[in-house]
């Protein structure tokens, strides 16, 4: 079931029960979204306005940017369900099963791509949360903050998803080159949206 199309609280109810999904992937898809939504709003509030014009055309760029990350970042809460699956049926599999080694570390990678992708998106939603805290309207860049704190959080939460799966990966190559590609998403982008956060921050 696509829980994006339930309610919020129906969501949360969910998220707090002990049914296999949504859990920590999908709720950190679901705060990337809703952070790089906040930054979008700095967008949507400051296109139209004679004072930004100079910046209306990065704005409009950037909007539409962040709204393909909206819907993707939405999309992932899903596909992380979906990417546990096989992990979720590889662990029954009986421990005498000679495949079942094989069929484990597959879906134990397999488990990764989603949350890997969240961090993609955050780090991308980042970026645009930058620029609109930077040129976006004064009015609302508390929101450009928020949105920051919000992809940062999805960022440091997906991670989370990726390392506990590579911990139990065979192929510690695989493990070690999926754990740099996670941090140095982390490395690079936890101190950009401490920045923003920051720079917002300052306004007041």
């Amino acid at each position: 079931m696509d829980m994006t199309t339930e309610s919020c609280r129906k969501f949360v109810e969910v998220l707090a029960s002990n049914a296999p999904a949504p859990g920590g992937g999908g709720a950190a898809a679901l705060v990337g979204a809703v952070g790089t939504a906040l930054g979008n709003m700095v967008g949507s509030l400051t296109v139209g306005k004679k004072k930004y014009a100079a910046v209306e055309a990065e704005i409009l760029a950037l909007k539409a940017k962040c709204d393909a990350l909206q819907t993707e970042l939405l999309d992932q809460v899903e596909a992380d369900d979906i990417g546990f699956v096989p992990l979720a049926k590889a662990y029954g599999i009986p421990k005498d099963d000679p495949n079942r080694d094989a069929i484990l570390e597959e879906a134990t990678v397999t488990a990764c791509a989603v949350p890997m992708h969240v961090m993609e998106l955050c780090c991308q939603a980042i970026d645009a949360i930058a620029v609109f805290a930077e040129k976006g309207s004064r009015l609302a860049v508390s929101d450009a903050g928020c949105g920051a704190v919000c992809c940062k959080a999805a960022l440091q939460a997906a991670s989370l998803n990726v390392f506990i799966n590579t911990k139990s990966l065979k192929n510690r190559e695989t493990a070690q080159a999926l754990n740099d590609k996670a941090n140095a998403m982390l490395d690079k982008y936890c101190p950009l949206a401490d920045e923003i956060f920051a720079q917002v921050r300052a306004n007041f």
